[in-house]
């Protein structure tokens, strides 16, 4: 394992209490660096109350559960991600998925239109995420899904998007909007918030197929959405941690949230990722409240644990 940096002891006790709201551990389809029942202990011996389990692929409810069942107390967060894998925009999944227990439901990411679409390269340097492997192979044996369409050409969100969106707003459940564009996530937002959901992430809005502008994350905060700000995307190259702190800057604190998105065998442990995000922040001049409320009261607000 490569050497990473170490959290503080004070960026420790400042995220206590929280939920990292975007992780990728084992079971998976590609190799991780943790289980799921591993992890679970870790966290709850630096303080942190639980874990989103997110696969690009698969439902992670029964997962979820089995840590709850292996862990009384701690929050372990089943999601399913709207690809090929699932049927695309599958309000049934969605429904079934709600039933278990799930609380998290993003939008299409590795078969979202705009993914497939996307020409941009990262910079020079940045790792590429360990998905873009996998669906290389899918494409080369034939298999590759369809492009998952959220809005219509005329801009007008899909009938069957409607759907989701409804199944999520009964539920109560936290709506991400995955690897949308900027253009596509404002009027998935608009419509959601017609629907009646209450939680909403914006899926890291810095990623490099994304690059949402700050002025539109602005927006979005004003329209009382949050924006994920997560770990592995400046740390692995996909922007400089300056444009990184730059945008938690311009949407505030208060609209932003902070997870990791990490369990990749070549980056830090899981565990580590959200007191490192802190460490980065209180050097940059960020508050410990500023610090608290993005990793503690926002992750909680979405993985279902604040009203």
């Amino acid at each position: 394992m490569a050497e990473h940096p170490t959290p503080s002891r004070r960026a420790r006790e400042i995220v206590a209490g929280a939920y990292d709201i975007h992780i990728h551990v084992a079971p998976d389809v590609m190799p991780r660096r943790i289980d799921d029942l591993a992890l679970a202990p870790r966290f709850a011996e630096v303080g942190l109350a639980g874990y989103v389990l997110k696969s690009h692929y698969v439902p992670t409810t029964e997962r979820a559960a089995v840590v709850r069942a292996a862990f009384p107390g701690f929050g372990a967060v089943g999601a399913i991600t709207m690809n090929g894998s699932v049927g695309g925009l599958n309000p049934i999944a969605v429904e079934v998925a709600a039933r278990g227990g799930a609380q998290v439901v993003w939008l299409p990411t590795v078969d979202s239109a705009n993914q497939r679409a996307c020409t941009a390269a990262d910079p020079e340097g940045a790792r590429p995420p360990m998905w873009a492997r996998l669906q290389e192979e899918l494409r080369a044996e034939g298999m590759a899904a369809d492009p998952v369409d959220v809005v219509a050409a005329d801009g007008a969100v899909l009938d069957r998007a409607r759907q989701v969106l409804r199944v999520i707003a009964k539920h109560d459940m936290t709506l991400a909007t995955g690897h949308l564009n900027a253009a596509e996530i404002e009027t998935v937002v608009d419509a959601a918030v017609a629907e009646g959901v209450r939680r909403i992430v914006i899926t890291h809005p810095e990623f490099t197929s994304q690059r949402v502008a700050l002025d539109a994350q602005r927006r979005l905060a004003g329209k009382g959405a949050l924006l994920e700000r997560c770990f592995t995307t400046p740390y692995t190259g996909k922007v400089t941690w300056e444009a990184w702190l730059a945008a938690i800057a311009a949407a505030g604190p208060r609209r932003s949230v902070l997870s990791s998105d990490l369990g990749q065998p070549f980056n830090p442990p899981v565990e580590d990722g959200l007191a490192l995000l802190a460490d980065r922040l209180l050097a940059d001049g960020f508050t410990e409240e500023d610090v608290r409320v993005m990793a503690v009261d926002n992750s909680r607000w979405l993985a279902g644990s604040g009203t």
